[in-house]
């Protein structure tokens, strides 16, 4: 049964309830104020986990303009990963499956051709065994393995995800970092932060991050880092849905009741720009960069020991650091974050900044490279439906289904 035209009136009264109690000139103002007293040093239990890099500005551009600018790059290489998502069998195996790719700008068919794939298993038989050693397909140009993930009692789901995710696409970087000539943009953020947050979340997931295998995919990353450094290769993260909360926790544990969910609310407030009543959208409107060593961040930050990770470099040079982009024209906020070490030069920030902010302009959305890397890395909903009736057939189990499921049509059976 659908709502009716009377309970969609007495639902819209509550919307005017509730928007009469609030005024959002007053976030506006407020946004102003934690900008200007609060983000030149955000400090938490006495660390600073915010501060500017070089400058502290918001900043705006016309959007044609920037378009037609030309580019610090000519060739940006862009990698991501996707998933099946986790998928539990009522013989009790939970798995996920993981494809990596690199795509190029301007194309590069051969290095799009090369692909890693990895199948995580969580099995409650203690005695099972799936680890598998990498093997070559596709005349090499795929490489793919089976990995055991830890036992946990709880999040079984969540692990193989991540490791999976993150195994893949990790792996991929450091195969292919080579074939990259000027910029490497992953598709999400410089590190694995979803691996960098299971301390927080529960003791049990806290000690499985520092677990071999955990940590070996956070290497991965590490390693990205200092060979895009040896290289003289930036490196470079757009995220696409930046979910942080590390500014708000903050203030709100000092004291400053945010009214914000997110930092990534209280950047939009700060970069949107209305002018007569109308949203301005013919200008790209952006901060300077961030130092970030709270959060998940905090993890990477100089003081901190990544996990027990050997660091080769001087610590500060992994720090993740950030810039926020708004484009008006879609009412989306985007982050661009880049270790320490190339954020510190004053010329690749500006590159980096130029770069992006032209790419969104045009595209109206991510760098094409990245959208291209998220093409080749889709695992689509069909796709999904046919790899689980082939894990159901090798398994001779059936996929664990919900009513859900059933309900939202969630696969094509």
């Amino acid at each position: 049964m659908t709502l009716d035209p009377i309970h969609v009136e007495h639902i819209a009264q509550l919307a005017y309830g509730i928007a009469s109690d609030v005024d959002t000139t007053d976030h506006d103002d407020l946004a102003g104020r934690v900008w200007d007293d609060w983000l030149p040093e955000l400090r938490r239990d006495g660390r600073v986990v915010i501060e500017p890099v070089a400058d502290h500005e918001r900043r705006r551009v016309d959007v044609d303009d920037v378009a037609l600018a030309d580019r610090p790059f000519e060739t940006v290489h862009g990698l991501d990963s996707g998933t099946i998502n986790p998928t539990t069998f009522k013989n009790g195996l939970v798995v996920d499956v993981a494809h990596a790719a690199m795509a190029a700008e301007p194309s590069d068919l051969e290095l799009h051709r090369a692909r890693t794939i990895v199948a995580t298993v969580h099995a409650g038989d203690t005695t099972s065994d799936f680890d598998d050693a990498w093997r070559e397909r596709d005349a090499g140009y795929t490489r793919q393995r089976v990995l055991h993930a830890p036992r946990v009692n709880r999040y079984a789901e969540g692990v193989v995800h991540a490791l999976a995710l993150y195994l893949a696409e990790g792996t991929h970087a450091l195969d292919h970092v080579g074939d990259v000539e000027e910029l490497l943009v992953l598709d999400g953020p410089i590190y694995p932060k979803e691996l960098f947050t299971w301390e927080d979340r529960d003791p049990e997931l806290g000690a499985l991050a520092r677990e071999a295998k955990p940590r070996a995919v956070v290497e991965n990353y590490v390693r990205l880092v200092e060979r895009c450094i040896e290289r003289d290769v930036p490196l470079a993260g757009f995220v696409k849905n930046p979910s942080s909360r590390t500014i708000v926790r903050t203030l709100s544990r000092a004291g400053f009741e945010p009214p914000w969910p997110d930092d990534t609310a209280l950047f939009t407030a700060l970069l949107e720009r209305y002018a007569d009543g109308d949203r301005v959208d013919d200008e790209l409107s952006f901060t300077t960069w961030f130092h970030s060593r709270g959060g998940p961040d905090r993890r990477m930050a100089a003081g901190a020991d990544a996990l027990g990770i050997d660091r080769k470099l001087d610590p500060e040079q992994y720090e993740p650091t950030f810039f926020v982009l708004y484009d008006p024209r879609t009412d989306v906020t985007y982050k661009l974050e880049a270790p320490y070490a190339f954020a510190c030069d004053p010329d690749i920030r500006d590159a980096l900044t130029r770069q992006v902010l032209a790419d969104v302009a045009t595209t109206r959305g991510p760098p094409e490279a990245v959208g291209k890397a998220d093409e080749l890395a889709r695992i689509t909903a069909t796709e999904t439906a046919a790899l689980r009736r082939k894990f159901e057939e090798r398994f001779d189990s059936d996929r664990q289904s919900t009513y859900d499921d059933r309900r939202w049509g969630k696969e094509p059976y």
